[in-house]
């Protein structure tokens, strides 16, 4: 994925946009570019791999006057991150500038075809070759320049959230969206364009999130919307609802740091307004509206990527374990190309925090076809996700800004706590009694991970004597296992650590090879069921000078003389416990990062949300 900033208005360009791929620096940061249009028509292209204060450098004092204009960040999939990669892309002629996310599928052979017209290249990308093919219709069709971007997007398989501006009409800015996200921000006599919301907040709240097919034109101060077909559409401007605080540091060193602190409140604003204390209650209208098929639901199909997979093996353990419903988890890229067996009467949850993972779109797509009702978990408003599902639950954890995700993880855990019981009940799977102690415990949760954010001091000890190991083993047994696997995939994205969580048993059938004295074993070993078999677990490590960090409950002493260093957490329910139990496996991989140095904002190679196959 890439970052998408463009700006048409009464303002200085620049400084907007600058600060815009700021926000957006979290979706890529290979390489940043600006294109500034003035009412010369002088196009202003400059651009430079590396982040966006390289960008900046790389500008200096240059002119930059200009009204209108565009800015990227990117996350290279066509052409390594160089500065002839780096976006905006200029037609052959100079006429057209252009900035894309996502991944034209077909460019191989439009850019044989171009080619044979007489076309060159200056980078090995794919965007290039789109405003090369609207250069082309333009000059062959003697049409407008919003319908040269139309005929040509007509010829276009992929995925796309293009902007464009012309030398030659300097009061148009032209967006379009294909499976990638855009949102337009509506101002006083400005307009700006963006992948998300985060650098339009500042200016204003007023927002229309642009749909698949659809072709954004701004012309001067007016905003019209028509589909790839030449039909008109009726904007629908909706209302952002996070703050410009969300979105800022303040005060922690790293958004990652922030996020993690911020799980006391997103977690209760996940489950406020759902939870009915006195009568026993859930409230979640996703839910309600299928309450005669839940009845007799005969198997639930999570889907979801990398910690949202994650979420989704808490959720299997959740509904069969709560509910007694047969639930199966799957990695979206995976399901989508192995010809699935999906029903009518299937229930199929997708998990995706930005709402625009392209594998997991692809998996639901597949999943709709065959009949199935579609469920979203998402924890962005306007996104992709929610407009395709059925139903769905947002988790209102707030922007999250780190690429790894940390309160998204327990914000997804909670809608899906929430989801279980509420099908539980339903189906008469949990007493009245039963499900009042689960929701008094529910309540609790904020205020035990206070509790446990207070070991905040202890774990960077902890990480000091870790921060040169080579590799880790994270090991748990039942609702343990997904937090054990959420903590290895956590070191390994912003340490470059490699990590492997396992099922505490099948540290036997291989992994125990490689235990020695270097190597440390991370062991969620709360008192809750299997909890002698774990502590078996870590005797078998210790006799091979394994080192042991041991995430205990709250005054068990039996671990104190086993393990190397225990981490005590309150003591909770055991379906609730991933809230409680992730919170120091997330401490404790953010200041192993921090010591060796590594940007635990932005870890190399990875992106916030993977739009793009």
């Amino acid at each position: 994925m890439c970052g998408i900033v463009a700006y048409i208005g009464h303002r200085e360009a620049c400084p907007i946009i600058l600060k815009g791929l700021k926000r957006l620096e979290y979706r890529g940061y290979d390489s940043a570019g600006v294109a500034l249009l003035d009412d010369n028509k002088n196009m202003k292209v400059y651009k430079k791999t590396g982040k966006v204060s390289d960008l900046e450098k790389e500008i200096g004092d240059r002119d930059t006057s200009a009204f209108t204009g565009m800015g990227h960040t990117r996350w290279a999939t066509h052409g390594e991150p160089n500065d002839a990669n780096a976006h905006p892309h200029l037609s052959g002629d100079g006429e057209f500038a252009m900035i894309h996310n996502g991944i034209i599928e077909n460019y191989s052979s439009l850019k044989e075809m171009l080619k044979g017209r007489g076309h060159t290249f200056k980078s090995e990308t794919d965007t290039e070759v789109l405003i090369h093919l609207i250069e082309e219709v333009y000059k062959n069709n003697a049409v407008k320049f919003e319908e040269a971007v139309r005929m040509a997007l007509t010829q276009v398989v992929g995925a796309y959230a293009i902007v464009i501006l012309s030398k030659n009409d300097p009061n148009y800015l032209i967006g379009a969206k294909k499976g990638s996200p855009m949102v337009i921000g509506i101002g006083e006599n400005e307009h700006f364009i963006a992948s998300d919301a985060t650098p339009i907040v500042e200016y204003t709240r007023n927002v229309v999130y642009i749909q698949d097919g659809e072709i954004a034109i701004i012309e001067g101060t007016t905003l019209s919307i028509k589909t790839i077909d030449n039909t008109l559409k009726t904007p629908y401007i909706q209302e952002i609802e996070f703050n410009l605080e969300n979105i800022e540091k303040g005060g922690y060193e790293h958004f990652m740091l922030k996020e993690i602190f911020e799980q006391p409140k997103s977690i209760l604003d996940s489950f406020r307004g759902r939870i009915h204390l006195p009568d026993a209650r859930i409230t979640m209208a996703g839910i309600d509206m299928f309450e005669d098929k839940i009845k007799n639901l005969d198997r639930i199909v999570i889907i979801g990527c990398g910690t949202s997979w994650h979420a989704g093996l808490v959720g299997e353990y959740l509904f069969e374990d709560i509910a007694r419903i047969p639930c199966e988890v799957e990695y979206a890229s995976e399901f989508r190309y192995r010809n699935p067996v999906v029903k009518e009467s299937d229930f199929v949850i997708a998990i995706s925090q930005s709402g625009e993972t392209a594998d997991t779109l692809a998996a639901l797509e597949l999943a709709k076809k065959k009949g199935a009702t579609i469920f979203g978990i998402c924890n962005v408003v306007g996104a992709s996700i929610p407009r395709y599902t059925d139903a769905g639950a947002y988790t209102h954890a707030g922007p999250e800004i780190g690429v790894a995700s940390t309160k998204a993880f327990t914000a997804q855990v909670t809608a899906l706590i929430l989801m279980a019981l509420s099908m539980a009940q339903k189906k008469g799977t949990i007493t009245s009694t039963r499900l009042h102690e689960f929701l008094t415990e529910i309540e609790s949760i904020p205020a035990k991970i206070e509790q446990v954010l207070k070991t905040d001091a202890q774990i960077q000890l902890i990480a000091a004597e870790l921060k040169d190991s080579r590799n880790a083993l994270y090991l748990g047994r039942g609702y343990g296992f997904p937090v054990a696997l959420e903590g290895a995939l956590k070191l390994k994205e912003i340490s470059y650590i490699h990590a492997e969580g396992y099922p505490a048993a099948e540290m036997k059938h291989g992994p125990i090879a490689l235990i020695d004295e270097e190597m440390p074993v991370i062991v969620i070993a709360t008192q809750h069921s299997n909890y002698e078999k774990v502590v078996s677990n870590i005797q078998e490590v210790k006799a091979r000078k394994g080192k042991v960090i041991a995430i205990a409950t709250e005054g068990d002493t039996h671990l104190k003389d086993m393990a190397d260093h225990v981490i005590y957490i309150p003591n909770c329910e055991e379906a609730l416990l991933p809230l409680i139990a992730t919170i120091p496996l997330q401490l404790l991989s953010y200041h192993i990062a921090v010591l060796r140095g590594c940007n635990v904002d932005q870890p190399r190679n990875l992106a916030k949300s993977v739009t793009v196959e």
